[in-house]
Parts: C-alpha cells; sequence; structure tokens
C-alpha cells in the first residue's frame, strides 16, 4: 500500500427530513446570520420554505441569494458574495445542485471579513490564503458531489470555466436529505445520477492519487447507484431509491475529490461551453466512448466494476469483463432515456474538431486518464459519440 491522504467534509447526515435541523448545526459555529445561497427553481417549487420556517423560529437570521444558474459566472459569485458581505452573514449554506454549492464555497471565502483576496486570485490548485465563513452544504439533486469535495468551478467566458481546487472550501457540514429530491424530472434524475456514475468510475481508473479509500468510496457510490437510478427515475417518489442516490453521489464526490477525474469530464465540458448541454448529460454522451478508448489500459479496473454495475454479467475473463462493463453502461443510459448521441443534441460533425481542439484545453483533467488522450483521439471519440 502506497502512502495518501483522504480529505472529506468533516460532518455528514444521511437521513430524511434532516434539512430541517439546519438551525441546530448552527450553534457549534455560534452563527446568527445565515446567508443561504439557491436558485430560482428551488424557490419556486417551495422547497426551501420549511427550512427558512426553521430557521425563522430558532431566531436565526437569514438572507437569501437565490439568482444561481447553471454553471454559473463571476458576476453571480460576485453579487452573492456582495449580499453576503452587506448582510454580516456568519454561516453560509449552499442549498440545491452543483451550481449553488459551488458558489455557496466560494462566498464563504469571499464574504469573510479578513479576505483580501479576488475571486481571479483563488483560480487554480490550492492558492487560497483567505480564511473562511463556516459553511453548511444541502444538495437537492444526487449527482455532483459538491457538499464533499473542495472544489468550485466557474464560468468565465462565453465558452470557458476555471476551477478553485482548495482544501479551505471543504465544507463542514454535509445533509443528505432525500425527501428534497422527490420533485426531480426524470431526465434531471437520470443525467445527475450518471454523473456520479462518471465521477466513481473516473477516480477509480484515476492515475493520480489514486488510493485504497478513494476505490472504497468508488465501488460502494456505484453500487448504489447503478442499483437504484432505474428506480428513481421511473418511480420518482422512492424515497428509499432516493436516499440510495443521495447516499452513491455523496461517496463518488469522496472519492473523486480524493481521485480526480480525467477524460469524460474534460470532453463533457466543451460540450457544455458551445452548446449549454447539461454537466450530466454531457458526461453521459461521451461516457461509454471514452470507456472503449480507455479499455486497453484500464481493462482490469473496468472488470472490477462490472458486477457492480450488473450483479448477472456471466463474464469471467478480464477481457470480457470490461466489455460487459460498457454493454451494461449503455443499457443504463438508454433504460434512463437519456439522449444516446451528439447528433440528438443539435452538434453536428463540422463541430467536432473545435470540441477536440477545446477538450484538449483540459490538461489537469486529461493528465489523470489512464491513457494518454492526443487531440486526434479525442477527435475520433466525438465521432464515435456522433
Amino acid at each position: 500500500m502506497h502512502d495518501f491522504s483522504f480529505n472529506t467534509t468533516r460532518t455528514l447526515i444521511n437521513e430524511c427530513g434532516a434539512s430541517l435541523q439546519l438551525p441546530s448545526h448552527c450553534g457549534r459555529f455560534n452563527a446568527r446570520r445565515v446567508m443561504i445561497i439557491t436558485d430560482a427553481g428551488i424557490i419556486s417549487a417551495g422547497l426551501l420554505d420549511p427550512v427558512q420556517d426553521s430557521f425563522k423560529t430558532a431566531g436565526i437570521a437569514i438572507r437569501v441569494f437565490d439568482s444561481v444558474q447553471a454553471d454559473p459566472d463571476e458576476r453571480v459569485v460576485r453579487d452573492a458574495a456582495a449580499q453576503a458581505s452587506d448582510f454580516e452573514a456568519d454561516l453560509v449554506l449552499g442549498f440545491g445542485g452543483g451550481s449553488s454549492m459551488d458558489v455557496a464555497k466560494l462566498v464563504a471565502v469571499l464574504a469573510h471579513p479578513k479576505t483580501q483576496q479576488s475571486l481571479e486570485e483563488m483560480y487554480g490548485v490550492e492558492q487560497i490564503s483567505s480564511p473562511r465563513l463556516p459553511l453548511m452544504q444541502v444538495p437537492t439533486t444526487a449527482g455532483t458531489g459538491s457538499e464533499v469535495t473542495p472544489i468550485a468551478i466557474v464560468t468565465t467566458g462565453e465558452t470557458t470555466k476555471a476551477g478553485v481546487v482548495s482544501a479551505t472550501l471543504q465544507p463542514d457540514i454535509a445533509i443528505l436529505d432525500a425527501t428534497l429530491t422527490l420533485g426531480l424530472p426524470p431526465h434531471v434524475t437520470a443525467a445527475t445520477g450518471v454523473d456520479a456514475m462518471v465521477h466513481a468510475i473516473e477516480a477509480y481508473t484515476s492515475v493520480h492519487r489514486k488510493n485504497p479509500y478513494s476505490d472504497m468510496c468508488a465501488r460502494e457510490a456505484l453500487r448504489h447507484l447503478s442499483r437504484n437510478i432505474r428506480s428513481a427515475v421511473k418511480e420518482g417518489t422512492d424515497l428509499s431509491a432516493r436516499q440510495h442516490m443521495l447516499f452513491g453521489a455523496m461517496l463518488a464526490g469522496q472519492a473523486f475529490a480524493n481521485a480526480p477525474v480525467a477524460a469524460v469530464h474534460a470532453l463533457a465540458y466543451p460540450l457544455g461551453g458551445h452548446f449549454h448541454i447539461p454537466h450530466g448529460l454531457s458526461n453521459a454522451l461521451v461516457l461509454p466512448h471514452v470507456l472503449r478508448f480507455n479499455a486497453s489500459h484500464a481493462q482490469a479496473e473496468y472488470a472490477q466494476l462490472a458486477p457492480l454495475v450488473d450483479p448477472g454479467i456471466k463474464a469471467q475473463t478480464e477481457a470480457d469483463l470490461c466489455t460487459a462493463l460498457i454493454q451494461a453502461i449503455e443499457t443504463l443510459i438508454k433504460d434512463v432515456q437519456l439522449p444516446l448521441t451528439l447528433g440528438e443534441c443539435g452538434i453536428q460533425e463540422s463541430d467536432l474538431e473545435m470540441l477536440a481542439r477545446d477538450a484538449m484545453l483540459q490538461e489537469r483533467l486529461l493528465v489523470n486518464n489512464p491513457r494518454p488522450v492526443a487531440e486526434s483521439d479525442a477527435l475520433a471519440i466525438y465521432h464515435a459519440a456522433l
């Protein structure tokens, strides 16, 4: 066993209805003014109403910033931080999908009264030198795992994104409450669920920082996700399946926060940047084709994962198990009724060279891939996905 370190959120609470207990957790930080970061969809769905009532009953002041959108840009982050500072918040709560939780992480740093860094100075790996406010996260989708990762992604231009990766961003508390996910549409449940599966698979085959602990999280994540995603999509009110999905997404988040993702994400980002395809769907569109590309270099690992995705697999040789995994993944994506090709999402062959060029800019991800990826390889993968 090689030396490794493993970092994650300090406190995890996996319990239906636990979001109503948020005020009780403020006590450990002596917090009396809570800045809530969320989006308009959460507000319109009424998901935040019981939480706001619980804070009111506890005598804790709150301010809600609900302007987070998918792929949040720098303006959103700055606006949210400015409001938190104006409110003199002493705790930040991210409530929603990955975008809201990512913004909450950055607000917790930017709104701290002793922070002198700008957002731009934080981009990259371990560039934060400032303190942060206490940070709690409540995911309302089972996908990103942002509640247990030290990563925040920000849109920096029309088609570009930048990441902030720092131990400072690791939340203090994550609450997994499946009751908050019951209203998710099937296509969102499917896309975010596959996104979480990608996190687990890529963490398991990452060539950097992969370790026994991240492997354990990745395997268990894949087991929970693959065995519950169909039920969660088909029967949206299946609370047990929803809780398993949240737990699996969290485990996958722990895995890839410590053993980073690779080529699937690298090829997915340009799809979101240029065509505004949701991140989970972008991953699903290229996943089987990246798996085939990687098979020569990750056959053993893929073989180990195959029975977790499909316990009924009969294959026994490593090569056959590897092939069976890819087939099982393709079947799962089809079963949850996600689009199967780039063409279905409006992408044409003339777009592929541009996508391949942009994918190669994701060097921080590509270096983790088990097989080196050249621009010609990226182009071939996009062709296969078309």
